[in-house]
């Protein structure tokens, strides 16, 4: 897998001054969580959902969740996991050489987590873990998925010292009420840092659940928004990173759904400027952007990054490009971060491009994250902008 390889190798070479490492499932868990980008959902009881899968990969999507939770509707559950069977058995038989996603399953509990690992067989070798939905450990939820997760790695003869898959990982998702709810979230939060730590080496990454948190108190943003203008829903993600997001954490914290296909109906102004779209191409392009809503998208992503989250769960093929090419590192970005991450004695210095501070000690874990990010995503020539990279991307 890598990011931006159905670019040409010219396009690569003029927009790139580092291109995007080549990444394997074997590759460490820390780079991999960094490389997720935009992770597709889609319902397990999807007609033709191998097909969907290898398709949305050729285009550049490296993630995906299979999703049995809130997207199946109860009736419908066991159908969709005799669907999910067989799209990994389709998975399963492509040929040597085929490019496969990271590719995840959402299961409603332990126990169906654990039965559907089993009934899957040897197809399970296509899998690189589960989500873990609603997770918390106050009733002792957290620590079940954790026991069911190792117990079915150890039956797949995932654990073994010879083995040639890493183990299934796990993808903890903070959206239960006990953790959104004022008076029981700090408790509630810790308990889940506290099991989640102690099955550090099952945990790929946390995730935030921010449709479920805005449930909570019966809440919906409109496209025009983002989840950070939706006050009590923003407190609760600030209170994520606080807790698993600290300096000395290797936890990497994704962002929350963006759930809003293209609609022409405005309520409030566009948020994208004019200028970084200034040439006629990529005038064209953000004219498309605005009638897909996908500023908003754009808005969002921004404020994640400012927030500390990387990466974005996404339910629509056009949000994909979108997310990876503002996961980029800018030539601005890369200088700085070289440079703080030289410093290993502290002191303060002026930036590169000559617009900042850097101060080595206080920026030095922001620099080492975005190194990580430039070995997943790139880095941008001087001189070349998310427009041009999102421009390239959707042709």
């Amino acid at each position: 897998m890598r990011h931006f390889r159905y670019l040409s190798q010219s396009e690569r070479e003029r927009l790139f001054l580092l291109p995007p490492e080549e990444l394997f499932r074997t590759s460490h868990p820390n780079l991999l969580a960094v490389a997720l980008g935009a992770t597709l959902y889609a319902p397990a009881n999807r007609p033709s959902l191998a097909k969907a899968v290898l398709k949305q990969t050729e285009r550049g999507c490296i993630s995906f969740v299979l999703c049995l939770e809130d997207s199946v509707a109860d009736d419908d559950v066991a159908e969709a996991e005799a669907n999910l069977l067989d799209a990994l058995a389709e998975l399963a038989a492509q040929p040597s050489g085929a490019v496969l996603p990271l590719l995840f399953i959402r299961c409603r509990t332990p126990e169906q987590l654990l039965n559907i690992g089993r009934r899957a067989g040897s197809t399970l070798d296509v899998l690189a873990g589960f989500v873990l939905p609603k997770f918390e450990n106050e009733t002792g939820q957290g620590l079940a998925f954790f026991e069911a997760l190792r117990q079915l790695n150890h039956e797949a003869g995932r654990t073994e010292p010879t083995r040639k898959l890493p183990p299934l990982l796990a993808m903890p998702i903070i959206e239960d009420p006990v953790t959104t709810h004022l008076e029981t979230r700090t408790a509630a939060l810790h308990s889940a840092l506290t099991v989640i730590t102690t099955n550090r080496d099952l945990v790929l990454c946390i995730r935030v659940g921010a449709t479920d948190m805005s449930g909570a108190f019966g809440l919906r943003r409109s496209r025009d928004l983002t989840i950070y203008d939706v006050n009590v829903v923003a407190n609760v993600i600030g209170d994520v990173v606080n807790v698993f997001g600290r300096t000395g954490s290797s936890w990497v914290i994704t962002g929350p759904v963006w759930e809003h296909f293209s609609n022409k109906e405005r309520v409030l102004r566009p948020l994208l400027r004019v200028t970084p779209f200034s040439n006629v191409n990529e005038e064209a392009l953000r004219q498309r952007l605005l009638l897909e809503n996908l500023d908003g998208l754009i808005r969002e992503i921004e404020l994640d990054q400012a927030n500390g989250l990387l990466g974005k769960t996404v339910i629509h093929p056009s949000h994909v490009p979108v997310v990876h090419s503002m996961s980029v590192v800018s030539h601005e970005e890369y200088l700085d971060a070289t440079d703080i991450a030289a410093g290993l004695s502290g002191g303060v210095q002026a930036s590169s491009y000559g617009n900042k501070m850097n101060e080595h000690k206080p920026h030095r874990s922001w620099a080492e994250r975005t190194l990580l990010r430039a070995r997943a995503f790139g880095v941008a020539n001087h001189g070349i902008s998310f427009a041009e990279l999102l421009e390239a991307s959707m042709k």
